[in-house]
């Protein structure tokens, strides 16, 4: 095989890029819990002043947060999740399953959502085309980027 200088093309890092740095995820859970002030956001995400202001500002960059002024005077801001922060949220609650399940299997949950139809909310990764809940061994990759395959760059 040929060695490349470049890792693997790959939506999921290019993603990371934009969210997968500390915090970025914790602001959006606040974000879409309606907590979008920055106090709020100190206070729930324990990140500190700086480092938030610099994660926040890159999240509107990305178009996953806009900024709506509350107040004139003084002149302050809450973040909102755009349409693209929303999209993020099946992330999050997956990210949420997860941990439930595998880091709190005592059940002594932090948080538990309610669906609108009354009952907790458990989300599942489905096909849109069939509806059956997908899972790995029905999963087969199928590399689209020039030069790779599923096990790695292909010979020069």
């Amino acid at each position: 095989m040929a060695a490349t200088k470049h890792p693997r093309p790959c939506s999921i890092a290019d993603t990371l890029a934009l969210v997968g740095e500390k915090y970025s995820l914790l602001v959006l859970r606040e974000v879409c819990l309606g907590n979008g002030r920055f106090d709020q956001l100190v206070r729930n995400t324990g990140a500190p002043r700086d480092i938030l202001a610099t994660r926040l500002k890159r999240l509107v960059e990305a178009g996953i947060l806009t900024k709506v002024p509350y107040s004139e005077r003084p002149q302050r801001f809450e973040y909102r999740p755009t349409r693209a922060g929303l999209e993020l949220e099946p992330v999050l609650l997956t990210l949420k399953e997860w941990g439930d399940r595998h880091l709190h299997p005592d059940g002594e949950l932090p948080m538990v959502l309610e669906h609108v139809c009354g009952d907790e909310f458990v989300p599942a990764v489905t096909c849109r085309s069939c509806g059956d809940e997908v899972r790995h061994e029905d999963l087969t990759a199928h590399p689209r980027s020039p030069g790779w395959t599923t096990a790695g760059p292909t010979a020069a």
